[in-house]
């Protein structure tokens, strides 16, 4: 497993916003009382959400706090888990999914074109510090292979064409609508239905 990446430009001070705060009272709400500690990925996701995608290490300190644990116990987590981020990554994260079935069908011209257009390197913002990329373990969209995740949403069904669009795209600025890029639905078969063509007999 890769060693994070922590930013050397850290804000010297980092606090909730006050939607947040109400979402971090429900959270606690969740768990027994002493227990609250339990809460500590959800409070993580809120500060990577609010801070443009990445978590800086005040941030850490203030959930340390407000959870009442240490602050090396939210470290740890935040160390653990590949979904958090320690230094930015741009207001358009990708993670390109290259495990066996994406492989297979061509993960490797999607992150060839990331090295073209965004940075050589994973995890190195683009010129225009709008995004960075990075290769992740399956995605669980496997069917639908080679995919990507850009921040929160999928992009399926992709080959070279489709996923230079829209790496474009976000470098513009512009954010393309998740979904296939054949625009098959869900998991419905590319050719269309196979089987239970009958509703009658069905």
């Amino acid at each position: 497993m890769s060693i994070k990446k922590i930013s050397k430009f850290q804000p010297e001070l980092f606090e909730f916003n006050s939607d947040n705060l109400k979402k971090i009272k429900n959270e606690i709400k969740k768990y027994p009382k002493g227990k609250k500690n339990s809460a500590v990925m959800a409070l993580l996701y809120l500060a990577q959400e609010q801070n443009q995608n990445w978590i800086p290490l005040a941030a850490l300190k203030c959930i340390a706090n407000l959870l009442e644990m240490s602050y090396i116990k939210v470290y740890e987590v935040v160390t653990f888990y590949s979904m958090f981020n320690l230094s930015p990554v741009g207001k358009y994260f990708i993670q390109v999914c290259t495990t066996t079935p994406c492989m297979i069908r061509g993960s490797k011209k999607i992150t060839d074109i990331c090295k073209k257009y965004i940075s050589q390197n994973q995890n190195d913002l683009s010129e225009n510090k709008l995004s960075s990329w990075t290769e992740v373990e399956c995605l669980g969209a496997c069917v639908n292979a080679p995919m990507m995740q850009v921040n929160k949403d999928y992009y399926e069904d992709l080959d070279k064409d489709s996923a230079e669009k829209l790496i474009k795209q976000l470098l513009n600025d512009d954010f393309p609508t998740p979904g296939s890029a054949k625009n098959r639905k869900n998991n419905a078969p590319e050719a269309g239905k196979t089987t239970l063509l009958d509703v009658k007999n069905a």
